[in-house]
């Protein structure tokens, strides 16, 4: 059957469907449990989380499931370099930014502090806690961690945005290679050339990826329906992870207005930017966004502009200023329809097999 993959009898799951392991808290344990006990994979993004925080979410997860669930980190964690910003640095991105706070009529935030990478402190909670994947972006661990991994039977997956990347990862020896296309919401995890430079599609990195490794590929970018399953199996994809449908769910952490606008006329329309974290991310075109294109070089590093937008994206929600909001969000985001876990992974599962099997009822 079209189920019966190489990633699914990894994984002791049902289904090859990953949910997409959202961070910054868009991620909760009600969502993953909802995708794993639904015979998916549930996964949740941990990198704003502290180690205290990460044991007591997995300690949450594990009560709520007893399938086998994703823990993702993200191995570059800074673009600090642990220097900070000088007053020149931080002065030339208040000029640019002052239109906004003012019209907010909020004031400046102070100068963002030294950023200290928390990834080491992290992952040791992730070997803690095992569990049945961990996967990661913006890199690739150390050998050391990748080996404690396969000493602990956690599963590894690594997000790669082009060719080069996934076959960096095979020879690192994860278990598997996320494709992640251009198409996707979120932060681009590029860590090989510049995430500008590092814009294939997903379909097409799928397969020039296939030809070149003998790693399990899981397709992630613009896949949103068992059509989009279908492709990327027949692409030589071994699953999918899908990311803005699941994020559109109420089991998600995604605030109530986010939700509401991923099902509006606003999802028509997505960029990548770097204006709201200081690293390119893809989602709703914004205001902010679209006034600050080319003007990258009056951003923060990541993560000092997230620190600094923070106040502004608490007064623009409270004022209703949504143009001056991120909100994340794939390419797909006009055709989804399902508001409920439950619903989305019937429809997913139903329609693949439709489209696999025609003719065939589903097993």
């Amino acid at each position: 059957m079209w189920y019966n993959t190489k990633t699914t009898a990894m994984l002791g799951i049902s289904y090859p469907i990953m949910q997409g392991p959202f961070g910054g808290r868009l991620s909760s344990v009600e969502l993953v449990s909802a995708v794993s006990n639904a015979g998916g994979l549930g996964g949740y993004g941990a990198y704003t989380l502290s180690p205290e925080e990460i044991y007591e979410v997995d300690r949450q997860i594990k009560a709520a499931t007893p399938k086998p669930y994703n823990l993702n980190l993200w191995v570059s964690d800074h673009d600090d370099a642990g220097g900070g910003i000088t007053d020149e640095q931080y002065e030339q991105t208040k000029k640019a930014f002052k239109p906004y706070f003012d019209e907010l009529n909020i004031p400046f935030p102070e100068k963002p502090a030294p950023f200290k990478s928390r990834f080491e402190n992290q992952v040791q909670v992730v070997l803690d806690v095992c569990p049945k994947v961990f996967s990661f972006v913006f890199g690739i661990p150390a050998p050391d961690i990748l080996e404690q991994c396969r000493k602990k039977g956690i599963k590894t997956a690594g997000a790669a945005t082009t060719l080069d990347e996934a076959i960096a990862l095979e020879a690192a020896g994860v278990d598997m290679i996320i494709a992640s296309g251009f198409e996707a919401g979120g932060h681009r995890p590029s860590f090989l050339a510049p995430a500008e430079q590092s814009t294939t599609g997903t379909f097409v990195l799928v397969q020039l990826i296939r030809e070149k490794v003998k790693t399990p590929v899981i397709a992630a970018g613009g896949i949103a329906t068992g059509r989009g399953i279908a492709a990327a199996l027949h692409l030589g994809a071994d699953a999918v992870q899908v990311g803005t449908a699941f994020l559109a769910c109420d089991e998600s952490g995604a605030l109530p207005v986010h939700r509401q606008l991923l099902f509006s006329a606003a999802a028509k329309h997505t960029m990548l930017s770097r204006a709201f974290s200081g690293r390119l991310g893809r989602g709703l075109t914004t205001r902010i966004a679209k006034e600050l294109a080319g003007k990258e070089q009056q951003l923060l590093p990541f993560p000092l502009q997230t620190a600094f937008m923070l106040s502004l994206r608490k007064a623009a929600l409270v004022q209703q200023q949504h143009d001056m909001v991120l909100f994340w969000a794939g390419q797909i985001a006009p055709i989804l329809k399902h508001t409920r876990v439950a619903t989305l992974m019937q429809s997913l599962i139903a329609e693949t097999a439709a489209v696999m099997n025609p003719g065939k009822q589903q097993a």
